[in-house]
């Protein structure tokens, strides 16, 4: 059994690697980490002792297959439990990360499958990202930046790459949601802003950083 702070780093590590891709650098663990090269180092040795990644001087970390496996455990039930905050106990979909946080590091299997079913087994979480099943399987649908996009087709919202509450709490405002279909009015050359129309109703200018964390498909 992993530690509270072994998932974390073992979820970080996870998620940098590009879903267990290519290798991280200690330094970009730490970055996102927040803390020192030593603790780091600390952790690597720890994590390297329960098979669940490898580390080779100058090459980085890799996560191995059972790391991988623990790591989707993680993020499955941080996502569920997301979903659970933002259905049932009607959280805003900026306000459940930290509390998704917490709970993700409850052990009981037989709860998370509980709680999946009491879902209906949702496949994406409030924020669009997909959830990994029990077997730690999940669907990737091809998704490209809304700043990519070009012309006046009609393109959906599928997911947000910035999960920052104040980013969040933006969009919010503006009326962009998860499932949201846009259509590109204009493309403005000075900047790359956007101006776009939100479900065929309200017509709203975005920057091309918003659209540039925005995912969606054509």
């Amino acid at each position: 059994m992993l530690s509270y702070t072994e998932e974390n780093y073992l979820k970080a590590i996870y998620h940098l690697s590009g879903s267990g891709t290519k290798a991280v650098l200690t330094s970009e663990i730490a970055e996102t980490m927040n803390t020192r090269a030593a603790s780091v180092t600390d952790m690597i040795k720890k994590l390297s002792a329960k098979n669940m990644i490898s580390y080779e001087k100058y090459y980085g970390v890799k996560i191995t297959r059972q790391g991988k496996a623990e790591a989707l455990m993680v993020v499955r039930k941080h996502r569920l439990w997301e979903t659970f905050l933002v259905q049932k106990l009607h959280f805003s979909w900026d306000e459940v990360h930290d509390v998704a946080e917490q709970l993700e590091h409850i052990q009981s299997a037989l709860l998370i499958e509980k709680l999946d079913e009491f879902l209906e087994f949702p496949t994406v979480d409030p924020h669009g990202h997909p959830i990994p099943d029990k077997t730690g399987k999940f669907v990737e649908v091809r998704q490209i930046p809304l700043s990519d996009c070009s012309g006046k087709k009609k393109i959906t919202i599928r997911a947000v790459r910035n999960g920052s509450p104040s980013f969040l709490q933006y969009l919010s405002k503006i009326g962009v949601y998860i499932g949201a279909t846009v259509a590109i009015l204009e493309k403005i050359e000075f900047d790359g802003s956007l101006e776009i129309m939100i479900d065929g109703k309200k017509k709203v200018f975005i920057s091309r950083e918003a659209s540039q964390n925005l995912l969606v498909t054509e």
